[in-house]
């Protein structure tokens, strides 16, 4: 009983992992983000065509709520987007018992490995200094996809809030 108690915490620790979303974000410290108001979109591109609207969604919304203005063209900012989805490969190992004492190999006298595939979709976002076409700023975002499209679009609009909650960066000074 111990053994599959301990089977069963080993799984919800490695399935919590690997369903948490992975968001960070860097940025040119020298950059003056105070002097940017507006920005513009140079490129979306995604995997599945439907996405680089969606993106735009969720990256506009959360830039506007900031005080910033999305512009045709000739912004302050330059905005540039890739999302790509692949599919990643998890190996358990479960063992049969604690029991007995340590021994060469593993846990216990069995061992059972499975292979668990799951689609993980990544997201970077970069804005430019559209006067000097330098980096200034680049959030990525990391999550397990589902098969649900509507709960992958919650996934990109969180990972894009938790991008941007503390934008724009506070200068030093």
């Amino acid at each position: 009983m111990r053994g599959f108690f301990l089977a069963a915490a080993v799984l919800a620790m490695v399935c919590g992992t690997a369903l948490a979303q992975d968001v960070h974000t860097d940025y040119d410290k020298k950059a003056s983000f105070g002097e940017y108001h507006t920005y513009y979109w140079a490129k979306v591109q995604t995997s599945n065509p439907l996405w680089q609207q969606r993106v735009q969604d969720a990256v506009d919304k959360d830039l506007q709520a900031k005080g910033w203005n999305r512009v045709g063209s000739g912004g302050d900012i330059a905005l540039t987007a890739v999302g790509s989805a692949q599919n990643q490969k998890e190996y358990q190992t479960f063992y049969d018992g604690l029991g007995g004492g340590w021994r060469w190999g593993g846990f216990g006298t069995e061992a059972t490995t499975t292979v668990q595939n799951y689609r993980v979709g990544t997201l970077v976002l970069d804005m430019y200094d559209s006067k000097d076409k330098r980096l200034v700023w680049r959030g990525t975002a990391s999550n397990t996809l589902s098969n649900n499209p509507d709960k992958n679009e919650k996934g990109l609009d969180k990972a894009v809030d938790k991008m941007f909650k503390d934008f724009p960066p506070k200068e030093k000074g």
